[in-house]
């Protein structure tokens, strides 16, 4: 499999989920918490939405990089990149859900509501869900009969520079 097609296959796995691990480094301490995708863009850049007063923020301005990770029954990633604040209001306004109304009563004009700008760098990806998931079945069983140990394609585990 080609560059091109692994980072395609972490883009549409990660495409499924819409709360994602946000990892965070202050300089004395790692902080993960989940949070809510707003978009997620080709190439593995993704906004969160957040509050301008979060504990997190502080973090970012101390330390920009970052990892998000996404776990489900079948299918894992984890992104290495870098996070950047954003206040611009018509990306808030682009991106607004109803459902984010608990955490900012104000709506999209809430004073307090902020993005953060998730830019990838390197990622990796498990997938062992339908096809992949008989595959790595399958693969397991071989290897387990001959005493081996199991080896995936590129279809089920990837490193992805993007």
């Amino acid at each position: 499999m080609n560059k091109s097609e692994d980072k395609k296959n972490l883009q549409d796995l990660v495409s499924d989920f819409d709360v994602a691990m946000l990892v965070t480094y202050s300089g004395t301490a790692v902080h993960a918490r989940p949070m809510v995708i707003a978009h997620l863009e080709e190439g593995m850049s993704a906004y969160l939405v957040t509050d301008i007063n979060s504990v997190k923020v502080d973090e970012i301005k101390a330390n920009p990089h970052a990892l998000l990770t996404f776990q489900g029954a079948s299918k894992y990633a984890s992104v290495q990149g870098e996070l950047t604040l954003t206040l611009d209001r018509t990306l808030i306004e682009l991106m607004w859900k109803e459902s984010w109304k608990v955490w900012f009563p104000g709506g999209k004009s809430d004073a307090n509501i902020a993005l953060l700008k998730f830019t990838g760098g390197q990622g990796e990806f498990w997938d062992n869900a339908g096809m992949q998931g008989l595959k790595y079945v399958y693969s397991a069983a071989k290897a387990y009969l001959a005493g081996n140990v199991m080896r995936t394609d590129s279809e089920q585990h990837a490193k992805v520079q993007l």
